[in-house]
């Protein structure tokens, strides 16, 4: 199988942490998605009424969104998550054995100054774990200006290892990187993709424009992430010794 990844950008997530891909999603299935995410945060908007909150865990109503675990609500979702695209990332990355781990829409409002703190994926787990692989995917073109991810090089972080956070309060984020280093900008067109270790430092801007920046972030695992004697979120297979298990 061909792979999406030329050795180049290979080479780059091995010793950077990330790479950057272009041309991943179909413009067809970027409009599916984009329905999708808003459908999930009508949704999250309704929950949140019937709590009489304006914040719940690092949602906050009309300004940031993470919406997790509802593959499984949408065709659409598990058409990407198990389609030939990410088939073909994970084999580079992750290798003979992949798990789907995690799946979430990520959204800033339109004109909202929220941004996201400088930290690993795996800061957010409290527990000894793999690395696993991060697949940020815009929905929208981004840039600076409407709160991309910056990227920090293993080199320039001082580690490829995971590190305790420090929890922000007022926001609930997470925050392992207190360094000056800006990071590097993913400027991307929707479709295109950034891919990151969950051990690679990340952070976002806040949103100046007037159009929400929506993001679906997927994550993929070559072993399944427990908690004890359970899964923490999803351990679906979708590749096994090599050959494609998942059943969507």
């Amino acid at each position: 199988m061909t792979s999406v990844l030329n050795d180049s950008q290979k080479k780059q997530f091995a010793e950077d942490g990330f790479c950057i891909v272009k041309d991943v999603i179909s413009p067809e299935m970027i409009t599916r998605l984009q329905s999708e995410c808003q459908r999930f945060i009508k949704e999250k908007d309704d929950e949140m009424d019937r709590k009489g909150v304006e914040v719940d865990e690092i949602n906050h109503k009309g300004k940031r969104y993470f919406i997790a675990l509802r593959y499984k609500d949408s065709e659409t979702m598990q058409d990407l998550i198990f389609g030939e695209e990410m088939e073909q990332i994970t084999r580079s990355i992750l290798g003979e054995d992949v798990y789907l781990f995690l799946e979430q829409y990520v959204v800033k409002a339109a004109d909202k100054g929220m941004t996201f703190s400088w930290h690993q994926d795996s800061g957010y787990l409290d527990f000894a774990h793999k690395p696993y692989l991060s697949i940020w995917i815009p929905l929208d073109d981004v840039t600076e200006e409407n709160g991309t991810v910056y990227l920090l090089p293993y080199k320039d972080a001082g580690t490829e290892n995971r590190i305790d956070h420090v929890l922000q309060e007022g926001t609930n984020d997470k925050i392992g990187y207190f360094g000056d280093n800006p990071g590097i900008p993913a400027v991307l067109d929707a479709g295109d993709v950034a891919l990151f270790s969950s051990t690679c430092f990340h952070r976002s801007g806040s949103n100046k424009t007037n159009k929400s920046r929506r993001v679906l972030l997927l994550q993929y695992s070559a072993e399944p992430i427990m908690k004890g004697d359970k899964p923490l979120y999803w351990a679906e297979p979708f590749i096994k010794d090599g050959e494609r298990v998942a059943k969507y």
